[in-house]
């Protein structure tokens, strides 16, 4: 082989590597931190965010986007040791009174505790959708990978590829789903010693501030809203510009289908459908739906 043609071989392989890395989130493009003063921070030039709450004030984030459907993937790795009274929020949220939303809420606990996952659905302005989970792994050892799939037909909720909840639209028996507004995402740390552990029994130790929680390969294979028209070609087709849109029509598989229902069986340890004492006029009519 010519020394030219070595030179070439390496090259192009560097080409390739750097075209890779280009491509990869960057906190910086993708994201503004909003509020907390400098608690928030974006380090390893963009790789990784982080939030962090003490006494004076928590810190939160939100994206530079707006999204009108979409899959949304989001590395966190939560507050360590003793938790107790903070909420990390990770969610996607509309503006206005009638606003659509669709939340992660991670409750912290005491060291040796588990965490639990709070989560929701609102749609035009009305929530009181709970489901909330322990899970399998501590969230506090490492990152892991928390999904919002969001199309037309149904939102599902997943960690690390596993869905633990489906909220399907049911429009036609009288359901609102979220549809027609635009989300932001957003992400916050903030005290909420009054209800997050036990019911607010266990109060925020302020001896262990500053509490941190950590983000990392974000990722959003969905359809930027902007100036009042969708990157997508319209709101019945998938983006020309998704690198993927198998997620726009995607449904649960039958083996997805048998690991939510492991997840349900095993890890959830909230159903607002199971709350009949909470809606004494009936559950809500989506919990009567297959």
């Amino acid at each position: 082989m010519s020394s030219s043609g070595f030179k070439f071989t390496l090259l192009v392989p560097l080409m390739v590597a750097c075209l890779m890395a280009s491509s990869a989130s960057n906190f910086h493009n993708d994201f503004d931190i909003t509020w907390g003063d400098s608690r928030g921070k974006i380090v390893n030039n963009g790789e990784v965010l982080t939030l962090s709450l003490d006494k004076a004030s928590g810190s939160g984030f939100q994206s530079k986007n707006e999204y009108l459907f979409g899959k949304i993937d989001m590395q966190l790795k939560l507050v360590p040791g003793n938790s107790a009274g903070t909420v990390t929020a990770y969610y996607l949220s509309s503006k206005g009174s009638t606003w659509d939303e669709i939340d992660f809420e991670f409750l912290g606990n005491l060291s040796g505790d588990p965490y639990i996952l709070h989560t929701n659905v609102f749609s035009q302005g009305k929530g009181n959708r709970e489901q909330q989970f322990y899970l399998w792994f501590d969230p506090t050892a490492d990152f892991h990978t928390y999904s919002i799939l969001w199309n037309p037909q149904r939102i599902i909720f997943s960690v690390d590829g596993t869905p633990i909840r489906e909220f399907k639209n049911m429009e036609s028996f009288g359901v609102p789903f979220p549809k027609n507004q635009p989300m932001r995402i957003y992400s916050s740390l903030w005290n909420a010693d009054d209800w997050a552990t036990r019911g607010g029994l266990v109060k925020t130790d302020w001896t262990q501030a500053p509490f941190t929680a950590s983000y990392r390969n974000f990722n959003a294979d969905a359809c930027v809203w902007s100036n009042g028209a969708s990157s997508c070609k319209s709101n019945a087709s998938p983006s020309s510009a998704s690198t993927n849109s198998a997620w726009f029509s995607q449904e649960m598989d039958s083996a997805k289908q048998q690991r939510l229902k492991w997840v349900q069986k095993n890890y959830m340890i909230y159903n607002y459908c199971n709350d009949a004492k909470r809606f004494p006029q009936g559950l809500p009519p989506e919990c009567n739906m297959s």
